[in-house]
């Protein structure tokens, strides 16, 4: 049965939830800026497409539904060396490939035949890999680090005692940009220029069905929909239509991509991250929309987001991670959450996926088997 909604209005816009807006910042904009910088892609078009879908989705499901660049091909493209084709490619497949399964109705069947504990190792894997990526961070800046986890955690024991917004993601982004600022100065402004039409031809649709869009199929399954879904009841008491989200996801790639953006979706860490720092309605993704909006019409530069210590981004990180996992622990199997976790950090998100659910099924064909008189 469906749990009732907590209550929460459609639309709120105040200071909690611009907190929350831009909670997800730690996680999104690195993403995105490393991918501009060794990629044919425009920061400016890129930061466009977000802020369209931010803003649609914010209307649309009326709370805090994330969007966010896709993490295996971020780091694929990341990696290797990929063109604006075949990564518009790789997002007009996927996008096709989840509209299809979300119209169809084919994530309830999904969700059907995966577990909530193959879920939950998802996420706990998934706040693994943010731990990881945020120390990396973090020891680029002792002491910037230091300053934002103190000012998150000042806030976090002061809420304890005291009914306030949690401004701190905000406070820490507005440190990082004065410090930026003092250290490197302030970037000129960039204007955003038209997106073109990119028309992928059958050799980049081949290499990136074969080398990006493969692996990020279960990650999407799984952290961007099934996982954001069954987070969404955690935090609201309501659960999203994870066929919805399929629609959602599908729509955002086959539109954006062709067009310069970079293959998008929603994510359970995100999600996760907005909550954590305020976020509760659909105000929240518009205003985040808004602000995308501007740095891409008017602060597409590279250079302008660069300014930002990247110590900043781990000291969020790490309590994104931490309110991801700590909800992972509401798993059917410690077992089988646990492996997941562990090969998901270790090797990959898809080998936890695969490796948790073979053991899942034949933990539970054995118990079948042993009632078997």
């Amino acid at each position: 049965m469906e749990k009732k909604d907590t209550g929460w209005p459609d639309f709120r816009f105040n200071i909690q939830e611009m907190a929350g807006a831009v909670g997800d910042y730690g996680t999104l904009l690195p993403i995105i800026l490393t991918v501009a910088v060794v990629t044919e892609l425009d920061l400016g078009h890129i930061l466009l497409f977000f802020s369209i879908w931010y803003i649609f989705t914010g209307l649309y499901y009326k709370k805090p539904v994330p969007v966010e660049p896709m993490k295996a091909i971020g780091a694929i493209v990341i990696a290797g060396q990929f063109t604006q084709n075949e990564i518009a490619a790789t997002g007009i497949v996927l996008g096709i490939f989840f509209l299809g399964i979300g119209y169809l109705g084919g994530m309830k069947l999904i969700e059907e035949k995966v577990p909530q504990s193959v879920i939950r190792g998802i996420q706990l894997g998934l706040a693994l890999i943010l731990l990881e990526t945020s120390f990396d961070f973090v020891v680029s800046d002792h002491l910037i680090s230091a300053l934002a986890i103190g000012i998150i955690l000042v806030f976090m024991i002061v809420k304890k005692f005291r009914s306030i917004p949690d401004i701190s993601s905000l406070l820490v982004l507005l440190i990082g940009f004065i410090i930026g600022i003092m250290t490197y100065g302030i970037p000129s402004p960039e204007l955003i220029s038209s997106p073109s039409l990119f028309l992928p031809n059958l050799d980049d649709f081949l290499t990136g069905s074969w080398l990006l869009v493969i692996p990020q199929i279960p990650l999407t399954v799984t952290n961007s929909i099934l996982a954001t879904s069954v987070l969404m009841a955690d935090l609201f008491k309501k659960k999203l239509d994870p066929d919805e989200l399929s629609k959602t996801v599908g729509l955002m790639n086959i539109i954006s991509t062709p067009f310069g953006g970079f293959p998008m979706c929603h994510g359970s860490g995100g999600l996760a991250a907005q909550y954590r720092y305020g976020a509760r309605t659909g105000g929240s993704n518009i205003m985040s929309g808004v602000i995308l909006l501007v740095l891409a019409f008017f602060f597409a530069s590279p250079a302008f987001i660069d300014i930002l210590p990247v110590a900043i981004f781990g000291a969020l990180l790490v309590f994104v991670a931490i309110e991801l996992g700590k909800h992972s622990f509401k798993t059917e199997s410690y077992l089988i959450t646990g492996i997941i976790a562990v090969l998901s950090l270790l090797i990959d998100l898809s080998v936890g996926f695969v490796v948790g659910l073979a053991i899942y099924h034949l933990i539970k064909r054995t118990i079948e088997m042993d009632k078997v008189p």
